[in-house]
């Protein structure tokens, strides 16, 4: 369902093409392949920094924990399911109730690591998660049905997830956090990129959570009940720094009820809230109908937890048929500037 599956030729790639290596002091370019009936697991362990785990298409009931640097973990499109083991779980990513795991830590994080083309469908938490990663790429997945975000990362940095489908996620279908559970202080992830991904149906299209320097690009959002969400509070360094930019933020209009932190949301497209030093330009942001205090096209919320939003730039945009405004800044920081937007409603008035 989603686009840019890599399924023609891809065996056929994988073998004769050469794989670029970072110069780790081991490296190989093999290529494991997994059939139907074998184990994901037992190949991934087998790979060495630069070798390529390649899973043929196919139902396989396991949760896998990459903690190798350099491998590519690659499926044959979205034919190559996982999904929960039957039975007990076994292993820590098992356990989590989580589908693909990649652990790393901060002295020693997992890097270049790679998944792609494949579905994780099903799990209890998260179907992808990842922590401790550094230059982790997700591509071409679908992430369905999972209980809580579709690709989740934290304590992460220069990461690329792009071109995926998340879909039917209890909670975000995209999720990056500085800490997954907690608060800590806003974390620079060195310049990641969410991008060209197509998110319906979850509770959140996007959360990016106390996070700085990061891009959101020419994603599709829509049918959740709330698009974008840009989050960060009162700490120090601060949320920020960030860009949300050329982005289809649509529709989505789907009902989700209060929680202990956050009142009800429908009708939310981009939200800002306790931010600094952001920047929401080119998207177009269109029928998202609600009444919510999140409601609205483009929001400024101040942060439940008190910290204002600051020096953000509203630039560009095409805001149109939003409820209950277009453009709205409930936020009251200093410096916010709403600027050329297309528009017709806005709160206060004199945004548009």
């Amino acid at each position: 369902m989603s686009s840019g599956w890599l399924f023609c030729g891809l065996l056929g790639a994988a073998v004769s093409l050469p794989v670029a290596v970072p110069a780790y002091p081991e490296s190989g370019t093999a290529v494991h392949l997994v059939h139907p009936g074998q184990s994901i697991q037992a190949a991934v362990d087998a790979a060495r920094p630069g070798d390529t785990v390649l899973v043929q298409a196919g139902h396989y009931h396991e949760s896998v924990l990459l903690r190798t640097s350099g491998v590519t973990l690659r499926g044959a499109g979205p034919l190559t399911v996982l999904s929960p083991p039957d039975g007990a779980a076994t292993g820590a990513c098992a356990a989590a109730g989580d589908g693909i795991c990649v652990f790393g830590t901060a002295d020693h994080p997992v890097t270049d690591a790679r998944i792609e083309s494949l579905t994780v469908s099903g799990f209890r938490i998260d179907g992808i998660s990842a922590s401790g990663t550094d230059g982790l790429t997700v591509r071409s997945v679908e992430a369905r049905d999972n209980g809580q975000q579709g690709i989740s990362e934290e304590k992460s940095v220069r990461s690329r997830v792009a071109g995926n489908t998340a879909h039917g996620n209890g909670q975000a279908g995209v999720f990056l956090a500085n800490i997954a559970d907690g608060k800590g202080v806003g974390v620079d992830t060195d310049g990641t990129r969410v991008s060209g991904n197509r998110l319906y149906g979850n509770r959140f299209g996007v959360v990016v959570r106390r996070l700085r320097n990061l891009v959101v690009a020419q994603n599709t959002v829509t049918g959740n009940c709330g698009g974008v969400f840009i989050v960060g509070d009162d700490t120090r360094p601060r949320a920020g720094d960030l860009t949300v930019r050329g982005n289809l933020v649509n529709d989505n209009n789907s009902y989700c009820p209060a929680t202990d932190r956050l009142p009800y949301i429908q009708g939310s497209g981009i939200v800002l809230t306790g931010v600094e030093q952001t920047l929401v330009t080119d998207n177009e942001v269109d029928g998202n109908v609600g009444a919510s205090p999140l409601s609205g096209g483009i929001v400024l919320f101040r942060s439940y937890v008190g910290g204002q939003s600051t020096d953000n730039t509203v630039r560009d945009n095409l805001v149109v048929d939003n409820r209950s405004a277009d453009l709205a800044d409930r936020d009251g920081g200093a410096r916010n500037v709403f600027v050329a937007n297309v528009c017709r409603v806005s709160e206060p008035a004199g945004r548009c």
